[in-house]
C-alpha cells in the first residue's frame, strides 16, 4: 500500500495533521481557564529563569534581534503564544522543551510567567534596519496595521493582539515572512491576507518602521 512507502517523518506529519482540529480545540479550553486564573508575579519571576536563557534576564532578546523581545508584551499575549506553541499551533521547535506544563509549573505556571514578563520595561533599543525605507514603511502600516495593532503599535491585550514596540527587526521580517507564507499557523487569517500583497521589500520597510518606535 503507499503508506508503507511514507517515511518516518511524513508519518508523523499526517498524524499531526489529523490531530490538529484537536489539538487546537484543547489550546482554546485551555486558554480560557488560564484567563481566569490570578497570576503570582513573584513565582514567575522565579519561573522566569526559564526564559532567561534566550529573551535575556531583562526580557529584551538575544542573538543578534533573532529572539523576540518579549518585555512589557501584553500578558494575555503571552499566554496565548505559549499556548499556542504548546498545542503545535505555532512551530516553533526550540520552544517546546521550555513550554511543556509540567516544566512551566501547569497553567498557573503560564500566567505567573506572562505577568512577570509584562510588566518588565519593554526594550528601549531593538535592533534596528538599515533605516532607508522608513517613509515606505510608516505609510504600509498606517493603511494597513493600525486598526488591530493601533497607532502607536500599542497592540491591544483584550483582543490578543501584540504590542511591535520595542520588538528586533529580524524577528520583525522572519515572522511577517514566515506569516505570509503561512508557515506560522496561530496568525489572524486578516493579517495573512493583507500580507500577500506585500514584496519582501515591503516587510522589510514595516519591521525597520516598528523597530523604531518609542
Amino acid at each position: 500500500m503507499p503508506i508503507l512507502n511514507l517515511s518516518f517523518n511524513s508519518l508523523l506529519a499526517v498524524l499531526l495533521l489529523s490531530l490538529s482540529p484537536v489539538l487546537y480545540a484543547d489550546q482554546a479550553e485551555q486558554l480560557d481557564k488560564a484567563l481566569m486564573l490570578t497570576p503570582d508575579i513573584e513565582a514567575g519571576k522565579k519561573r522566569y529563569v526559564l526564559c532567561a536563557a534566550c529573551h535575556g534576564k531583562d526580557g529584551f532578546g538575544e542573538q543578534h534581534g533573532e529572539f523576540p523581545s518579549i518585555s512589557g508584551q501584553h500578558q494575555r499575549v503571552i499566554i496565548k503564544q505559549i499556548l499556542d506553541i504548546q498545542s503545535k499551533k505555532r512551530i516553533n521547535p526550540t520552544m517546546y522543551p521550555f513550554t511543556d506544563m509540567p516544566t512551566l509549573g501547569g497553567l498557573q505556571g503560564v500566567v505567573d510567567i506572562s505577568a512577570y514578563t509584562a510588566q518588565l520595561p519593554a526594550n528601549p533599543a531593538p535592533v534596528q534596519g538599515d533605516g532607508t525605507l522608513l517613509d515606505a514603511g510608516e505609510t504600509l502600516y498606517k493603511t494597513y496595521c493600525t486598526a488591530c495593532h493601533g497607532t502607536g503599535a500599542q497592540g491591544n491585550d483584550a483582543q490578543f493582539y501584540p504590542r511591535l514596540t520595542g520588538q528586533h527587526y529580524p524577528y520583525l521580517v522572519r515572522e511577517l515572512s514566515w506569516i505570509k507564507d503561512k508557515i506560522r499557523k496561530n496568525a489572524d487569517p486578516a493579517m495573512i491576507a493583507i500580507l500577500q500583497s506585500f514584496s519582501e521589500s515591503d516587510i522589510q520597510a514595516v519591521a525597520d518602521y516598528l523597530s523604531r518606535q518609542p
